[in-house]
C-alpha cells in the first residue's frame, strides 16, 4: 500500500515521461531501512506502461561475483549487442563471461553499457531499476556509474534505491538524489487504519513518533493484534532495531529444523530451491522443514527459489547466528554447489574456513584470477586478499596481496592498493616480489602523488628488477624519469636516464632503446644541454615511427606523443599524437586517457585549435576527476587556463589556474606550478597590467631557477624582455635576453631560437629591424605555433611603425590580428587594433569566434563529425550514445549557423564566418 508519497510519485512521473519524450533521466531515491523505496520502485514499474523495463536487485552476499548485477540488468538488452562497436561488444561479452575475455580497462566496460542501453532504448524507451543499489558489485556499480553520468538524450529513465549511511554508486557521482522521509501523522493514521483498524487514534500518534513514520517499522510493530499495548511506557523504539529484533524474535519461535533451513537460507545467494535441498540433506536436514518460516512470512518459495520477504529478514537471521552455525551452513554450501559455480564454491569454502586454509585459499585465488579476466577489478581484488588471509605460506601471501593492490588499482581504489601493499608481511617480500611492489607502488603514486616518491621507488624498483629483466627495468626508469619531470627535478631525471642508457646497451629490444633515448633527451633537455637532448628525442621519434608494432603498445600510447611535443617542429612525427588518441579510443584504454588528451591539448594549444584544445582539456579534467588521477589533472588544469588566459577569460583562468597551484603543491608536481605560473602571466600581459605581470613571470623565473630548470622553452625570458622594455628599463631587459638567446641557440631548436630572434630584435636599433625580425618569422614558419608567430608580427609592426614605416607596419599588425582573431585571443586583438589603428588605418573587426558559445561537449562532436567520423563512430570515441551526440551537434549547428557537415567544417576551421541573425 502505498500512502503519503503524493511528492515522489509526481517526481517519479515526471522521469518516465521525460524518458518517453526523448530525455534521459536519473534518480536515487535514498533513505532508511523499511522507508518505502522498494514500494515506490514497484510503482514505478507499474507506471512504465508499455516502455520496456529493465531490472536488477544488489545482493550484499553476491558482491564477490564478478558483474552479478550488471548481467541480471542487461540480459533482456543482450539481443542489441550486435549493435555496438566491437571492442565495446567484446568488454562487455567478456565481463558477462559470454566469451572468453582478455583483461581490460574497468571503464571499458561502462562505456559498453552505456552503448547497450542507448541500443536497446532505440527500439522504446527504457526504465532502468535498480533496488538496493548499495549492494552491487564494485564491478557493475563502477559500469552504471560510468554509463548513468552520461545519459542526456536517449528515452531512458533510471531508477535507484539506496540505503541511507552505506557507500554506493552515488556517492561523488553527480546524480540527482531524493531523500525519502518518514511518513506525516496524517499518512501514519491512513496507513494504520487500512493494515490494523484495532489501533486507536492515541496508539497510531505514538507509533508514528517512535518510528518516525517508518512504514515498514509501522507495519510490523502491528503485524500481532497486541502489539501497540507496550507502547504505554515511554520507552523509544528505533525503527531499524525494532525491526531486527522482531525479524530476530519470530525465527526463535520456529521449530530448531525450520531456523537450521531458514539460516542455510540467508547464507545462500541466490535461493536455489535445488541447491538448498543437497545443502540441507548434507546437514541432515530437509527443504521442507522451512514450511514454518514461510507461513511466519519470513520466506517465500516460488519457481524453484526461496526468497526473504524483505532484505532485512535475512540480514537479522544471518546476523543473530554464531560463527560456528554460519560455518557449518557455509561448508554445506559449498558441497552442493553445482561444479559450474567454482565462484561461489570458492567463497563458501573461505566464509566457511575456521582458520588458514590452503584448499580455500586456493580456490578463491582461482575465483579471483577468474574475476580479473573479466576485468572485474573489484570483485578479483577482495577475492585476492581473502585468500591471502587464508593462506599458510607467506611468500604467497605476499603475491597475493600484491595481486590485491594490482586488481584495487585498477578498480580506481588507490588508498586501498596502497593500504594492501602495506599489509605484504617483510618474509612474504621474495626477491623477486619487491620489485613489482615498489613498481605498483611507484606507478600510484606517480598519478596520485607525491611524485618524488614516486621517482624513488620506480627507482629502486628498476634497480632490483635489472639483473634479470633490464628492458623491464628500463620502463620503470621512464616512468621515473616522468616522476622527475613533474617534480621539476633535473638532477634525477639524468640519474635515470643514464642508468636506462647502462640498461639498453645490454640488449637489443626495441622497447628499451625507445625509452633510453626518449628519456635522455628529456633529461639533457631538461637540464640545459638542448643540442644533445634533442637529437636523443629526434631519434626516439623516428625509431617509433619506422617500428611496426610500437606505436600500438598500450604501455607506450601515453608515451607516443611525447617526443613529437619536445621537439615543436613542423613533420617531426605529429601524427604519432593522433594516432595515440585514435588507439586509446579504438580500443577503449580509458584508463590512460588523461594523460593522452593532456599531449593532444597541448599539441592543439601550440597551433591555431584553440577552441579544439579547450574542449580536449575539459575531457582530461572530467575523466581524471572522475578516475582520481590528480597528476594529468593538475597538468591538463594549468594548460587549459594557458589557453583561457591567452583568449581573456579571466575568471576561468585564474580559477584553474589557482586549483593547479593546490594540487600541484599537494603532489609535488612542480613542473604544473610552473605552467600555472605561466598562465597567470600571460593572462596579466595580455591584460596589460604590467606589474602584476612582471610579479608574475619574477616568480615563474624564481621557481626554475630553484629547481635547477635550464629548458629555453620554458624561460619567460621573452616575456620579461617585453615586459621591461614597456616600462622604459632596457638595462632589465637586456639582462634578461642575454643568458636565453644563449641557452636558444644551444638548444638549436627553432620554436626556442624564434622567440629568442624576437628578444633580438625589440632590442636592436631600427637599421637591425627587417633582419632581425626576419629570422624570427623564418623560424616560426617551422613551427605549428601560430600565436608566437602573431606575438612577433605584433612587435615586429609596433616597431615599424614607431620607425615611421607605416606601410609596412600595417602589413605585420593585419597579419597579427588575423591570426589573434582566428584563435579568438580579445586581449591580443584590442592590442593589435590598437597599433594598427595608430598608423592610421581602421581594421574591420570579425566577430567573436561563436566556437567559443559551443559546450566543450558540442565541440568535440563538432570536431570528430566534421572530420568524416559517424555519429557512432563519434559516440563510440566520446563515450556517448548516439542520440546524445545527435543531440549535441544540433546545438552546434545552431549556434555556428551552419545546415552541413561541409559548413561545419569550413566554420572549425575559420574558413566561414557565420551567418547574421
Amino acid at each position: 500500500m502505498l500512502v503519503g508519497r503524493e511528492r515522489e510519485q509526481g517526481v517519479i512521473a515526471e522521469l518516465l515521461s521525460g524518458a518517453r519524450d526523448g530525455r534521459s533521466g536519473v534518480l536515487a531515491l535514498v533513505g532508511e531501512v523499511g522507508i518505502g523505496k522498494s514500494t515506490l520502485l514497484e510503482w514505478a514499474a507499474a507506471q512504465a506502461g508499455d516502455m520496456a523495463i529493465l531490472r536488477a536487485r544488489g545482493v550484499q552476499s553476491e558482491a564477490h561475483i564478478p558483474f552479478a548485477g550488471l548481467f541480471d540488468l542487461l540480459r533482456p538488452a543482450l539481443d542489441s549487442l550486435d549493435e555496438l562497436p566491437r571492442p565495446q561488444a567484446a568488454a562487455l561479452e567478456g565481463a558477462l563471461a559470454l566469451r572468453p575475455g582478455g583483461t581490460r580497462d574497468r571503464l571499458a566496460v561502462g562505456a559498453a553499457t552505456l552503448s547497450l542501453l542507448a541500443a536497446h532504448a532505440e527500439r522504446r524507451p527504457v526504465t532502468v531499476l535498480v533496488d538496493d543499489a548499495q549492494w552491487l558489485d564494485g564491478s557493475t556499480a563502477d559500469a552504471l556509474r560510468f554509463a548513468l553520468r552520461r545519459l542526456l538524450a536517449d528515452p531512458i529513465a533510471v531508477l535507484l534505491t539506496v540505503r541511507s549511511g552505506l557507500p554506493s554508486l552515488v556517492d561523488d557521482a553527480d546524480l540527482p538524489v531524493l531523500v525519502l522521509e518518514g511518513l506525516d501523522a496524517a499518512a501514519t493514521a491512513e496507513l494504520l487504519a487500512a493494515r490494523a483498524p484495532t489501533v486507536d487514534a492515541g496508539a497510531a500518534v505514538r507509533l508514528h513518533q517512535e518510528t518516525g513514520g517508518n512504514p515498514l517499522a509501522l507495519v510490523e510493530l502491528v503485524r500481532d493484534a497486541g502489539a501497540a499495548a507496550p507502547l504505554g511506557a515511554p520507552v523509544p523504539v528505533p525503527a531499524p532495531a525494532s525491526l531486527t529484533a522482531a525479524y530476530v524474535a519470530r525465527a526463535d519461535a520456529l521449530p530448531e529444523a525450520a531456523q537450521r533451513m531458514l539460516l542455510l537460507a540467508a547464507a545462500s545467494d541466490r535461493g536455489e530451491a535445488d541447491v538448498l535441498a543437497r545443502a540441507a540433506a548434507g546437514m541432515g536436514s530437509a527443504l521442507e522443514d522451512i514450511a514454518p518460516a514461510e507461513a511466519a512470512g519470513l520466506v517465500l518459495l516460488e519457481g524453484g527459489r526461496l526468497r526473504f520477504s524483505h532484505p532485512l529478514v535475512r540480514s537479522a537471521v544471518y546476523g543473530a547466528a554464531t560463527p560456528d552455525r554460519r560455518r557449518e551452513v557455509h561448508h554445506a554450501l559449498a558441497g552442493a554447489l553445482p561444479d559450474a559455480d567454482d565462484d561461489r564454491r570458492a567463497w563458501h569454502m573461505a566464509l566457511a574456513a575456521t582458520g588458514v586454509d590452503a584448499a580455500a585459499s586456493s580456490a578463491l585465488e582461482g575465483a579471483a584470477e577468474r574475476a580479473h579476466r573479466r576485468s572485474a577489478h573489484a570483485v578479483a581484488s577482495h577475492a585476492y586478499e581473502r585468500a591471502a588471509g587464508l593462506s599458510p605460506d607467506a611468500s604467497r601471501r605476499g603475491r597475493l596481496l600484491l595481486s590485491a593492490a594490482e586488481s584495487a588499482w585498477l578498480a580506481g581504489g588507490t588508498d586501498r592498493a596502497l593500504a594492501l601493499l602495506d599489509e605484504v608481511p617483510p618474509d612474504g617480500a621474495s626477491d623477486g616480489l619487491r620489485p613489482r611492489l615498489d613498481s605498483l607502488r611507484g606507478h600510484i603514486r606517480l598519478y596520485c602523488g607525491p611524485v618524488d616518491q614516486a621517482r624513488s621507488l620506480l627507482f629502486e624498483a628498476a634497480e632490483r628488477a635489472a639483473p634479470s629483466s633490464p628492458t623491464q627495468a628500463v620502463v620503470m626508469l621512464g616512468e621515473a624519469t616522468a616522476a622527475a619531470f613533474y617534480a621539476a627535478n633535473p638532477q634525477a631525471a639524468q640519474a635515470c636516464a643514464e642508468f636506462a642508457r647502462r640498461l639498453a646497451r645490454d640488449t637489443d629490444e626495441l622497447l628499451a632503446r625507445f625509452f633510453a633515448d626518449l628519456i635522455s633527451g628529456m633529461a639533457d633537455v631538461f637540464a640545459g644541454n638542448g643540442e644533445q637532448g634533442m637529437e636523443l628525442i629526434r631519434r626516439a621519434v623516428q625509431l617509433m615511427d619506422d617500428s611496426g608494432q610500437l606505436p600500438d603498445d598500450p604501455r607506450l600510447l601515453s608515451w607516443a606523443a611525447m617526443g613529437p611535443l619536445w621537439l615543436r617542429e613542423v613533420g617531426a612525427g605529429e601524427h604519432l599524437i593522433e594516432r595515440a588518441l585514435a588507439t586509446a579510443r579504438a580500443t577503449g584504454a580509458v584508463g590512460v586517457l588523461p594523460t593522452i588528451l593532456l599531449h593532444v591539448g597541448i599539441d592543439e594549444a601550440a597551433g591555431d585549435r584553440w577552441a579544439q584544445a579547450r574542449a580536449t582539456f575539459d575531457e582530461a579534467i572530467r575523466l581524471g576527476r572522475e578516475m582520481g588521477v590528480r597528476t594529468p589533472l593538475a597538468g591538463s588544469l594549468a594548460r587549459l587556463a594557458l589557453v583561457e588566459a591567452r583568449a581573456g577569460s579571466e575568471a576561468a583562468a585564474r580559477a584553474h589556474a589557482e586549483e593547479a597551484l593546490e594540487i600541484a603543491g599537494d603532489l609535488g608536481t612542480h613542473l604544473y606550478t610552473i605552467w600555472a605560473l605561466m598562465a597567470l602571466g600571460d593572462l596579466e600581459l595580455g591584460r596589460g597590467d604590467l606589474g602584476a605581470a612582471l610579479e608574475t613571470f619574477h616568480r615563474f623565473e624564481q621557481t626554475l631557477r630553484e629547481h635547477g630548470i635550464a629548458d629555453a622553452d620554458l624561460s619567460p625570458a621573452p616575456e620579461l624582455v617585453e615586459l621591461h622594455l614597456r616600462a622604459g628599463d632596457r638595462e632589465r631587459a637586456e639582462q634578461a635576453a642575454a643568458p636565453f638567446i644563449t641557452l636558444a641557440e644551444v638548444k638549436g631548436q627553432p620554436w626556442a631560437r624564434a622567440r629568442a630572434a624576437r628578444c633580438t630584435a625589440l632590442l636592436g636599433g631600427d637599421d637591425e629591424l627587417d633582419a632581425a625580425f626576419g629570422t624570427a618569422l623564418e623560424l616560426h614558419a617551422r613551427t605549428h605555433d601560430v600565436f608566437e608567430t602573431a606575438r612577433t608580427q605584433l612587435a615586429y609592426g609596433s616597431r615599424l611603425r614607431r620607425a615611421g614605416r607605416r606601410q609596412q607596419a600595417r602589413e605585420q599588425l593585419r597579419a597579427a590580428l588575423a591570426t589573434f582573431e582566428r584563435l579568438g585571443a580579445e586581449p591580443w586583438v584590442d592590442q593589435a587594433d590598437h597599433e594598427l589603428r595608430a598608423t592610421g588605418e581602421t581594421a574591420r573587426r570579425r566577430d567573436a569566434s561563436t566556437l567559443d558559445d559551443l559546450t566543450p561537449q558540442e565541440l568535440r562532436v563538432a570536431v570528430l563529425l566534421a572530420g568524416g567520423r559517424t555519429t557512432r563512430e563519434a559516440a563510440a570515441e566520446l563515450f556517448l550514445s548516439p542520440k546524445t551526440v545527435e543531440y549535441h551537434l544540433r546545438n552546434a549547428y545552431r549556434k555556428l549557423g551552419v545546415r552541413s557537415r561541409e559548413e561545419l567544417a569550413e566554420a572549425l576551421e575559420g574558413r566561414r564566418e557565420p551567418e547574421s541573425a
